[in-house]
Parts: C-alpha cells; structure tokens; sequence
C-alpha cells in the first residue's frame, strides 16, 4: 500500500511540473489566426475563410483587440490567471462582458486557445510580431 502511495505522489508531481502557468510576456505581441475549430455546426467557418478575413488578436500589456476583415471585431482589458485568459471586453454603452479563454497551448511562435463556452471555440495562431 505504501508503494502505491509513493507512486500516487509521484505522479501527481509530475503532473502539476508538466501543467505550468503561462506569462505575460510570452502572450504579448501580434497572433495570426491560422485555424478555428468550432464544435458548433452552425458557426463553423466557410472553407477559405480564414484566409480571407484575415483575424488576428493582439495584446500588450493590459490591453487585447481581436480584429477580423481588417477591422477591429473586438476590444478590452485582460488580464492572465494561470492558464486562463480573463477578457473584459467594452461594449457600446460603456457595458462591459466578461469571458475567460483557456491557453492550451503556448510557445514562441504559436498560440491554441478556446473558449469556455459549451460550444467551444479553438482557434491555433502564429506569432507575427511584438513582445520579443
């Protein structure tokens, strides 16, 4: 039985090592989207889409816009929790809207986030530019 709680802890060590926190200044820059895989079938994107409207999202500091067609789709204030993306986003009316997004993964150069909706939203980007 001891081994077996041995092995346990072990385990869980290394898996609290391999699920680290993501920083800041690795977000930080210009990101491509480059695929968004939505599990719902009625918002799943045209083939060549992507290519057309060309999304981005950028963040610096604080700050997050998500543009799409060349135009900026969305705006607001960010802030990092762990692997999570807290966005507030501004709204006409000064409403605000709040929704987190998951950082599945995250290197130099590429970025997989989602969203925390039922329906998830997956979307892969590469870096383009800022926050080296």
């Amino acid at each position: 039985m001891r081994i077996i709680g041995n092995i346990l802890v072990i385990f869980l060590f290394l898996l609290s090592s391999c699920s680290k926190d993501f920083e800041l200044k690795d977000l930080q820059g210009r990101w491509k989207y480059i695929t968004v895989d939505n599990r719902n079938p009625q918002d799943v994107l045209p083939e060549g889409e992507i290519e057309l409207q060309n999304p981005a999202i950028i963040f610096d500091k604080d700050n997050l816009i998500i543009e799409w067609g060349g135009k900026k789709l969305s705006s607001g204030k960010f802030r990092m929790d762990g692997k999570m993306i807290r966005y507030i986003e501004d709204l006409p009316g000064n409403q605000k809207r709040e929704f987190p997004f998951l950082i599945k993964s995250l290197s130099k150069t590429e970025l997989v986030f989602q969203t925390m909706e039922q329906n998830t939203t997956t979307v892969t980007a590469t870096k383009v530019s800022g926050g080296d």
